[in-house]
């Protein structure tokens, strides 16, 4: 694949970047990431997965853009309240960049219906809202093979994780929160409140982890740091990092180590 003089032109930034390179935007043009939730998390890292030149994108929410959104759900305006998060988020695309690719569902994800929305992806980022989706995000992931970058926010605080369980000594989300959490009960920003800007902060980090996925083999951008989970401050602010192991007795992944 070579890129035209017109996409040279857009990502030069990115070229010029000895640890991506023009081997790593043909990568980038090639790839295929499912945006799964486009909130808070899911907005400003599918700006910075589009901006980087993602070829292809599948963008996952089945609800709609409320007022309350918009203080934190930086792809909608006041034009889009009372419509789907997914078809305005393909629309925001289309007014960025007409040459990605995108699908987009308003199905609510499910433990069922999970593998067909992941499935051709080369990667995950997932930023829903509650554990119940987030483990059935993850154990398609393992079993399809895909990695998956899985992250979550709340008042000052973010958390992101890296994670490919599907590969020997690596864990997957479930290995992180366990099966205790299958169930949609988790409090909401409703309740507790959030920091736009920390949705944001959280956001492009993760979209700057799920780069780093994408590259790792062409590029020297880093490792993916698979089972790290950075931990966001942002009252402080500080960053910390902590490592998940692999759970043996994990019924998403151990078969798969």
């Amino acid at each position: 694949m070579t890129l035209s003089p017109a996409r040279l032109d857009r990502f030069a930034r990115h070229i010029v970047l000895p640890e991506v390179g023009g081997a790593g935007q043909v990568r980038l043009a090639q790839s295929k990431v499912a945006v799964i939730g486009l909130g808070g998390i899911g907005s400003p890292a599918l700006q910075y997965l589009a901006a980087s030149g993602i070829g292809r994108l599948a963008l996952v929410d089945d609800d709609v853009v409320d007022v309350s959104n918009l203080q934190r759900q930086t792809i909608f305006t006041t034009r889009d309240v009372g419509h789907g998060k997914a078809v305005s988020a393909r629309r925001w695309l289309a007014n960025f960049d007409d040459a990605l690719s995108v699908d987009v569902s308003d199905a609510r994800i499910t433990a069922d219906n999970a593998p067909a929305m992941i499935a051709g992806a080369d990667l995950v980022l997932d930023g829903t809202d509650n554990f119940a989706t987030r483990l059935a995000v993850s154990d398609a992931c393992v079993a399809a093979g895909i990695p998956l970058i899985s992250a979550a926010v709340g008042r000052f605080q973010g958390q992101v994780g890296a994670f490919a369980g599907h590969l020997p000594g690596a864990a997957c989300y479930r290995c992180f929160v366990g099966d205790a959490f299958d169930a949609e009960d988790c409090d909401t920003c409703a309740d507790d409140g959030m920091l736009g800007a920390m949705a944001g902060w959280t956001g492009t980090f993760a979209a700057l982890q799920a780069i780093k996925v994408l590259l790792e083999g062409v590029s020297t951008l880093g490792a993916p740091g698979w089972g790290q989970l950075h931990i966001l401050d942002g009252l402080g602010p500080a960053m910390r990092t902590i490592r998940i192991a692999k759970d043996p007795a994990c019924r998403a992944c151990s078969s798969a180590a």
